[in-house]
């Protein structure tokens, strides 16, 4: 537990917040850097988001989460594993993470990162590739290098795809509409920064976002449905 609080403060201290603000240089001009708008399709809005646990499991939290914020990295990496462990194997607990791409002033690789865990998800490995991600969040967020090139390395080396059909996925840009939609979901739910929760539908407002913080509000909604 502490080691996540001592990451935070680093995180802080370093200049960030949980709403981004600022600017930032350009980097390369690509696509994946402009928040221009995507055509959405039916299957864009029929995407709720990766979920990982038993559609059984009496509690849900949706994560509205930016693959480049380093808050949801640094929770990503420390608290997510121990609910996952403790919470989701148990089947007390479903996860559902939704796309909430930050602005390109701050972000620029947002987006980008969003449709490489998309097109790791066709071959059943977007957690894998949001690990990854995580992992490996200093060496290419928030930089004007365009790291596309490191994502096919760990698509290749730590997650272990099939490249022809994730070339091709991301040569394709199939999903930059669904990735717009999840975020103007978002937007209509009053999401404004990263990483945002929802606990069985309500926003999580309290400060305390540890694993214990979890445990002990999904102990408690349990402890309510037995008493009914």
């Amino acid at each position: 537990m502490k080691r996540f609080y001592w990451l935070l403060a680093a995180v802080l201290l370093g200049g960030l917040a949980w709403i981004w603000i600022g600017s930032k240089s350009s980097g390369t001009g690509t696509e994946w850097v402009a928040e221009t708008k995507v055509p959405e399709t039916k299957a864009d809005s029929q995407f709720t988001g990766y979920v990982m646990g038993s559609d059984t499991a009496p509690v849900e939290v949706v994560e509205y989460a930016d693959f480049e914020c380093p808050i949801c990295a640094a929770w990503g990496s420390v608290q997510f594993p121990v609910i996952k462990q403790q919470l989701i194997a148990a089947g007390k607990l479903r996860w559902r993470l939704r796309d909430f791409p930050l602005p390109p002033t701050t972000h620029l690789w947002s987006r980008l990162s969003a449709h490489a865990v998309a097109c790791a998800s066709e071959q059943g490995k977007a957690w894998e590739m949001i690990d990854a991600l995580f992992a490996h969040h200093r060496m290419w967020s928030q930089r004007a290098e365009n790291p596309e090139k490191l994502f096919r390395g760990w698509a290749q080396d730590l997650v272990g795809l099939d490249m022809a059909k994730y070339d091709a996925c991301m040569a394709s840009g199939r999903y930059r509409g669904r990735i717009q939609y999840s975020r103007e979901e978002g937007e209509a739910r009053q999401v404004r920064g990263t990483p945002t929760f929802f606990v069985n539908g309500r926003e999580w407002t309290l400060r305390d976002v540890s694993s214990d913080a979890f445990q002990h509000v999904v102990d408690s909604i349990l402890a309510q449905r037995r008493r009914r």
